[in-house]
């Protein structure tokens, strides 16, 4: 059964990461040695522990030589009008902002509650006393954010109000002169009134209203002695004579 991969990540755990440290170094040191008999090779190994502690190993006599031989190719040749003692000026510059950096990242490790087991009371107290105090800092500009995100709130809001008032004032101005138009082109146009309707009666027909003096094609006035005669000559069954068609 072979060996699981292991997760690349800070041990927590303190007695555990000082001996994954000593068996890692060991065996870095060792690999380094068997490189540099194997291929003859020059090899130089620098190992610093959390506490600042240094481990080296060197192929050669003399670490000194490897890194003044890594000096030079790391920087080159010297440019025309550039002593020795500038490349070593700017060298010591540049191990100096290395360990600024160095220490700002232990920094930022303390901040963060890592690396936390080497620092003392006095340490701790320091941590803690610029925790606050960046915290203090973070909710003051936290809470200046929110005024000022409050005060252009109520900004807009009284931009939106005042535009509300003014669409109302001309939704009422349009709407009372649609009023006085109408009330004018109603006194011009005459009103003419339809006839009276009659009551209608309760029952499904109404009973026609005719005068009983009417007669549809009776006239006495104008009945004529012609008009007896054929009269009196109609049979007394109702019919009427063909001859008199």
């Amino acid at each position: 059964m072979g060996r699981g991969k292991v997760e690349l990540k800070r041990i927590e755990n303190k007695i555990n990461r000082q001996v994954t440290f000593a068996k890692r170094r060991n065996g870095l040191l060792k690999k380094a040695y068997e490189l540099s008999i194997l291929c003859d090779a020059e090899v130089a190994l620098i190992i610093f522990s959390n506490r600042g502690k240094l481990y080296e190993f060197c192929s050669t006599s003399s670490m000194a030589k490897i890194l003044e031989k890594y000096n030079s190719y790391t920087y080159g040749a010297l440019e025309p009008g550039q002593s020795e003692i500038d490349t070593q000026s700017k060298y010591q510059e540049y191990l100096k902002l290395k360990a600024k950096v160095e220490v700002l990242q232990h920094s930022q490790r303390h901040f963060l509650g890592e690396n936390l087991g080497d620092l003392g009371t006095k340490e701790l107290e320091q941590v803690e006393h610029q925790l606050d105090f960046s915290l203090r800092k973070i909710r003051s500009r936290k809470m200046q954010m929110m005024i000022d995100q409050l005060s252009e709130l109520q900004t807009k809001e009284e931009v939106l109000l005042e535009t509300n008032r003014n669409l109302r004032r001309k939704l009422e101005e349009s709407s009372s002169m649609i009023r006085s138009t109408w009330e004018t082109g109603e006194q011009s146009v005459p009103h003419n009134h339809p006839p009276p309707v009659p009551p209608q009666s309760d029952g499904f027909f109404e009973p026609l209203h005719c005068d009983i003096s009417l007669q549809m094609g009776y006239n006495p006035s104008n009945i004529t002695d012609e008009d007896t005669a054929i009269g009196s000559a109609i049979a007394p069954s109702g019919f009427i004579p063909g001859w008199m068609l």
